[in-house]
């Protein structure tokens, strides 16, 4: 009898790649569509209605503004994955290896450092000094009512009520669940946890790239320069 040959292991099916984590400012994409949409009603109106050099000098303000609209509030962007952080401003875009990343700074803009000392502004996370002193309100008064709640605890003396004080918070938020922090903060808690996990990555090195965007340079600065003409013509 011949012994049955020995079964190849069936091949393991590919493992998915990590999708990006995409970080975009939403009242900047709302404020975006709302200018195109009037800067396009006035623009259509006075070539439609327009006399004279009236429709061509419309036209040219189209083509200066509404790339400019659309670079500083639908275009920025920042995608964070496991080996690089690619950053779309409104005239560039910036990619980073995580193992160039020196450090992530928040102050009055968010920004990234690289090891070689070049600073990138993230347009698509805006620091909101209002939504900070919002959060610092809101942890003040968290944790003053856990106070209060393990104090009254702890004059009944009640084990459970002990408890309850020290997992319950303002309207019913556990304190365990760490500091209230603003919306961007929060992104950039993130984006430093994803740095100091990925730095020493093999895949994470490379040289910073940085590409200027002639999409949107190319019509504004033809517009620019069809408004100047008609404007000197005229």
């Amino acid at each position: 009898m011949t012994s049955p040959e020995p079964q190849s292991p069936a091949p393991q099916p590919p493992e998915p790649e990590s999708k990006d984590r995409v970080y975009r400012s939403v009242p900047a994409i709302a404020g975006g569509v709302l200018l195109l949409a009037i800067t396009g009603w006035l623009g259509i109106d006075a070539v439609i209605s327009g006399e004279g050099r009236t429709p061509w000098l419309a036209l040219a303000v189209l083509l200066l503004v509404v790339p400019l609209v659309a670079a500083f509030t639908l275009r920025p962007a920042v995608y964070a994955g496991d080996d690089r952080l690619r950053i779309r401003n409104p005239f560039r875009l910036v990619v980073v290896p995580w193992g160039q990343v020196a450090s992530l700074r928040s102050s009055y803009s968010n920004e990234v450092l690289t090891e070689s000392g070049a600073k990138y502004q993230l347009w698509a996370v805006p620091v909101s000094l209002r939504a900070r002193k919002k959060a610092a309100r809101r942890e003040m008064r968290a944790t003053a009512q856990a106070r209060r709640e393990m104090g009254r605890d702890e004059g009944r003396g009640s084990a459970l009520g002990m408890r309850a004080g020290l997992d319950g918070g303002l309207g019913g938020d556990p304190v365990s669940e760490g500091p209230a922090r603003a919306e961007t903060d929060r992104i950039m808690d993130e984006l430093r946890g994803l740095q100091e996990a990925r730095h020493q990555a093999e895949s994470a090195r490379g040289e910073v790239t940085v590409r200027w965007a002639y999409e949107v340079l190319a019509p504004a600065v033809a517009g620019a320069v069809l408004v100047l003409i008609l404007v000197a013509v005229g």
